[in-house]
């Protein structure tokens, strides 16, 4: 064969290699609304940019007559390309070959992205459509998997990891995606579960069917496996560019910069009469945030998940940050399980890449009931404390409006070494509400009023006595648990301010293996 004859060979190989499993597969995948693994990967990254590895890999099964079925590349397409300009590492299974079963070599494809993305400090992005572990290669799948995991869990904190499920994704595989920092998962087509609706029908005689055991809208508001719901593919992959746009390389560099046009100084005149005279009345906290980050825009993590709490990235002056705030608007605010576990993932992710924090306080307190205490309130609170106690980011709190017992401490308070804390004049920080807390100082004297409208009378002096001590943030300013107090409609400027003042931070902790934070 002559060199000619080579490149024409190799050009074939080449061709053949980038139909997957064929024409065929490739028209039922998309008959079902899916893309193919190049196909993703060509939306994903910049144009061109794509360097693919591995793609005369094959199986080496002799099981189960395998030995006659042989794909290059073997149900996953790897490699490097870029967004935006910057360099990530990708793998995205076929389920076009073998329904993007796991085998040793394939988990070898993937585990070598890893390897050199952690080499090079580089994010890396999963994209999962797979029936799981190929069961003709027995144990060694389920090698490649923990060998998958391990490097998942070393990359931790390193390197981000996103994880994109565009169609089926059980049993071991699903532990994967549960390790890295972010799952996307696409309506109708993608599930996760550890053991399906037929394993579980035998099992525990309940019947269900695959969405509503594993499907997006159950990860993305029940369980909160999901952060990220979109409606299709390519609402996905946009989706992801935009979040890795928040995101450093690596956990050695600094959160990263746009040019903004945004004025620092803008005032947002709304923010003055946004909190309600009522102080049972709920107000939207996304409106606050809409009012003073740049140009309006926040990406909302797990935004259908624990909606008592808002979390999620955004820019201001056009460095990356990120933004924890309760919102009023749903379940007054409170802290309960769900969204104290929510709230201290995000906080240590941004922790570990060096994301500044702002945290936005308006609670009042844990929600109480004995379903939050055998839930373990206790533990899932002691999460959110850890992850602010832990932090050595930039961090900067402000309390618009309630700020009660316990959760006051949880939410950034200086105590938790918060940077600067500030607070509008309408915050009120105090150990609870003064109804409660009337009924607790006074309930000896109340008791002893046997005219109606005495009792009233001295309940209402003394609860208003108790709310002119407590119901504004001067008392906590006069010790300096509070910064400064600030006008609402100038928050964005002195948040911005305290993170420039804040960019040479330096703080390091006790030195350890590692923490025990409370799981």
């Amino acid at each position: 064969m002559n060199n000619i004859s080579k490149v024409a060979d190799l050009i074939e190989k080449r061709r053949i290699a980038k139909l997957g499993g064929g024409e065929k597969r490739i028209d039922s995948q998309h008959s079902k609304g899916k893309f193919t693994a190049r196909e993703r990967i060509q939306m994903l990254l910049d144009e061109g940019s794509f360097e693919e590895l591995d793609m005369f890999v094959t199986h080496r099964c002799t099981n189960f007559g395998l030995e006659k079925e042989k794909y290059m590349g073997d149900g996953v397409v790897t490699g490097h390309g870029t967004i935006d300009g910057r360099v990530v590492y990708v793998f995205a299974q076929d389920f076009t070959v073998f329904g993007g079963s796991l085998s040793e070599t394939m988990a070898q494809k993937i585990c070598k992205t890893m390897d050199m993305a952690m080499k090079v400090g580089a994010p890396v992005i999963g994209i999962n459509d797979s029936g799981g572990a190929r069961i003709q290669e027995g144990v060694t799948s389920l090698a490649g998997y923990a060998e998958i995991f391990e490097r998942n869990i070393l990359a931790s904190g390193v390197i981000p990891q996103i994880s994109a499920i565009f169609g089926p994704c059980a049993g071991g595989a699903v532990y994967s995606p549960a390790l890295t920092d972010f799952i996307l998962m696409t309506e109708q087509n993608s599930y996760m579960f550890v053991t399906g609706p037929k394993v579980v029908k035998s099992v525990t005689g309940e019947d269900i069917t695959t969405e509503a055991l594993g499907g997006a809208a159950m990860h993305n508001s029940k369980s909160g496996v999901s952060h990220f719901r979109v409606d299709d593919e390519q609402s996905g992959i946009a989706l992801i560019r935009e979040l890795v746009s928040f995101l450093p390389q690596n956990n050695m560099e600094e959160a990263p910069i746009e040019p903004c046009n945004d004025p620092i100084d803008r005032m947002e005149d709304a923010l003055n009469e946004i909190i309600p005279d009522n102080p049972n009345m709920p107000y939207d906290m996304k409106q606050v945030i809409a009012g003073i980050v740049d140009e309006g825009h926040f990406l909302e993590v797990h935004a259908g998940y624990a909606r008592n709490i808002i979390v999620g990235f955004a820019r201001f002056n056009g460095v990356s940050t990120g933004i924890i705030a309760n919102q009023p608007a749903f379940l007054a605010g409170v802290l309960d399980c769900d969204a104290s576990r929510k709230a201290a993932r995000f906080v240590r992710f941004c922790d570990a890449f060096n994301i500044p924090i702002l945290t936005l306080v308006d609670v009042p307190g844990f929600l109480p009931g004995s379903g939050q205490e055998y839930a373990g309130i206790i533990s899932h609170g002691a999460k959110l404390m850890f992850a602010y106690g832990e932090a050595t980011v930039p961090k900067v709190t402000v309390t618009l409006r309630k700020s009660y017992g316990g959760a006051h401490d949880v939410m950034s308070c200086k105590q938790l070494r918060g940077d600067f804390n500030y607070a509008w004049p309408t915050a009120e920080i105090a150990v609870m509400g003064a109804a409660g807390a009337i009924e607790i100082l006074e309930g000896r004297a109340i008791k002893d009023i046997t005219d109606p409208e005495e009792k009233a009378k001295f309940i209402a002096e003394k609860t208003a006595e108790y709310q002119n001590k407590f119901a504004n943030p001067y008392q906590a300013a006069s010790y300096g648990y509070i910064d400064d107090v600030i006008e609402p409609r100038n928050t964005r400027f002195r948040v911005i301010r305290a993170f420039q003042a804040l960019q040479t931070k330096r703080l390091t902790n006790p030195l350890k293996k590692h923490s025990n934070i409370p799981l």
